[in-house]
C-alpha cells in the first residue's frame, strides 16, 4: 500500500533499574517504545519509529535556497572587502596617535590533569549535578574532562552483584534509588576493595542508599544508555 507507514528499528540494552531513563531519552529522539524483555541484570529494550523519506521537492528548495544565499554572501563580502579598504588607510593616523589598543581580558585557566575538580570550584560540574540525566550537557562534560578526577557527595542508586564484583549505580544528594535529578555515575565490575573505602566507620560492604563523598575519574557518557562511567578513586563515608 502506498500510505502503509514504514519503520525504522532500534533495539538497546539497559542495566537493571535504567530502563526508565533510557525510554525517556529515546521518545525524546522520536521513537515509540514497543517491547521490553527483563533479564537477570539487563534488559532489552526495543523500539520503532516512522522512516522519514526526502521529498524531492524539499531538495529542489533547498538547492535553490543556497544558490540565494550564496548571492547574498558574495554581496556582503564585496561590500566588506570596501569597507575593510577605508579601514586600513585610517589605520597609519591612528598609529601617529600613539594610542595603544586596551590589553586583551585574561581568560580563566582550565583546571589541570591533578585538580579535583567540585561543584565548589567549577559551575558547569555544579550545574550537571541539578542536570538531567540523559541531557546532553552529561556528553559535553565527560569529554571534555574525561580523565580528570571530581569529588561530589552522593548515594547508591543501584547495585548488582556479579561472580568477579559489582556494578554501582551511583546518583548526587541523599536520596538512594529515589534519585531522580542528575547524571547516572556508574562503577563497573569493580571490587569493594576498588572503592578505598575511608572514614571513620568504614564498613565491611556497601548497599544501596548509602551515602559517601566520592572521588572518581571522569570517564565516558554513554547518550543511548544515559550512564556517565567513573573510575573510583577514593569513597569517604559520611
Amino acid at each position: 500500500m502506498a500510505d502503509e507507514i514504514k519503520y525504522e528499528y532500534k533495539t538497546v540494552q539497559t542495566v537493571r533499574g535504567t530502563d526508565g531513563l533510557v525510554i525517556s531519552r529515546m521518545q525524546k529522539d522520536g521513537w515509540e517504545f514497543v517491547e521490553q524483555t527483563q533479564g537477570t541484570l539487563r534488559s532489552t529494550l526495543d523500539f520503532r519509529r516512522p522512516k522519514k523519506p526526502q521529498p524531492w521537492l524539499l531538495i529542489g528548495a533547498g538547492a535553490a535556497g543556497l544558490v540565494i544565499l550564496a548571492v547574498i554572501v558574495g554581496t556582503a563580502a564585496a561590500l566588506s572587502d570596501g569597507d575593510e579598504k577605508k579601514d586600513e588607510a585610517a589605520k597609519p593616523a591612528a598609529a601617529a596617535s600613539g594610542k595603544s589598543s586596551a590589553a586583551p581580558t585574561p581568560t580563566a585557566a582550565l583546571p589541570t590533569a591533578t585538580e579535583v575538580i567540585t561543584p565548589q570550584n567549577n559551575p558547569d560540574f555544579a550545574a550537571l549535578l541539578k542536570g538531567d540525566t540523559c541531557d546532553d550537557t552529561n556528553l559535553d562534560f565527560a569529554t571534555t574532562h574525561k580523565g580528570q578526577r571530581v569529588a561530589f557527595n552522593g548515594s547508591i542508586v543501584h547495585v548488582a552483584r556479579y561472580s568477579t564484583g559489582y556494578d554501582f549505580l551511583l546518583g548526587p544528594g541523599d536520596k538512594g534509588p529515589r534519585t531522580t535529578v542528575g547524571p547516572g555515575f556508574k562503577y563497573e565490575d569493580v571490587t569493594i576493595s576498588d572503592l578505598k573505602l575511608t572514614g571513620t566507620d568504614v564498613p565491611a560492604t556497601v548497599d544501596v542508599g548509602d551515602k559517601f563523598r566520592f572521588i572518581a575519574e571522569v570517564g565516558e557518557f554513554n547518550a543511548v544508555q544515559c550512564i556517565f562511567r567513573l573510575d573510583p578513586i577514593e569513597t569517604e563515608t559520611r
